[in-house]
């Protein structure tokens, strides 16, 4: 790779930096939609039905322990080199991710809270939405705050599939020995993943203001001097 950053290269393909970007971005608040999605109704069925948590992770961990350039190959003869394998590949690796936190939030609710809940006239509905749903959340933000993370180091793979955002970059800077392009989309990815895990913390911070309460201070135990 030769030495010193072509300047240049980054005035000349502002337009394709920012394209990229965009790109990059659209995939990975997809990818993880689509993911919380098909998990929020899967932990709570396996909430209501506990036989079914070992059978679901399992599948979703195994579906994660897949390398992630042989999955989106495996994906190719029915998907082909498509933004639908980029995303479905994305997608499958946020599974285990978001459902493992989704049940770990439902779980966390005492078993105290639920029944009085309902011993004040709650419908199983309300008692989800008003009292459950909230109680989980900051365990739900966290997964999603992970899976984020995750899905936005994962997108540079999918360069090799034709999409792939800033990963199209990174591409360009091996191929070409472009030091520009390759510290562009290094850069680029790193601070993206950055801002969003700080924007999704501060999120769950707003959403959740009860569970960032400080504790209250205990009596000291100590005798009079």
């Amino acid at each position: 790779m030769s030495r010193g950053i072509n300047w240049d290269w980054l005035a000349r393909n502002g337009d394709l930096i920012a394209s990229k970007l965009w790109e990059h971005v659209q995939l990975t608040v997809l990818a993880v939609v689509i993911a919380f999605l098909i998990t929020a109704p899967l932990a709570l069925w396996a909430r209501r039905v506990p036989a079914l948590r070992t059978p679901l992770l399992a599948l979703a961990s195994a579906l994660y322990t897949i390398p992630s350039l042989a999955l989106f190959v495996l994906l190719l003869p029915a998907l082909g080199l498509s933004r639908t394998n980029a995303v479905t590949g994305l997608v499958i690796y946020s599974l285990v991710i978001l459902l493992r936190n989704t049940l770990v939030g439902l779980e966390s609710v005492p078993a105290e809270v639920r029944e009085a809940a309902l011993a004040t006239g709650h419908t199983p509905r309300q008692l989800l939405w008003r009292v459950e749903a909230p109680l989980a959340l900051p365990a739900i933000i966290a997964g999603v705050r992970i899976a984020t993370v995750s899905a936005i180091g994962l997108v540079t793979i999918t360069a090799l599939i034709g999409y792939g955002g800033l990963g199209r970059l990174l591409l360009v800077g091996f191929s070409q020995r472009n030091n520009a392009a390759l510290l562009t989309g290094l850069i680029l990815s790193v601070a993206l993943a950055l801002i969003a895990d700080t924007a999704l913390g501060r999120l769950e911070r707003v959403l959740t203001p009860w569970s960032h309460q400080p504790s209250s201070p205990q009596p000291s135990r100590r005798g009079r001097p």
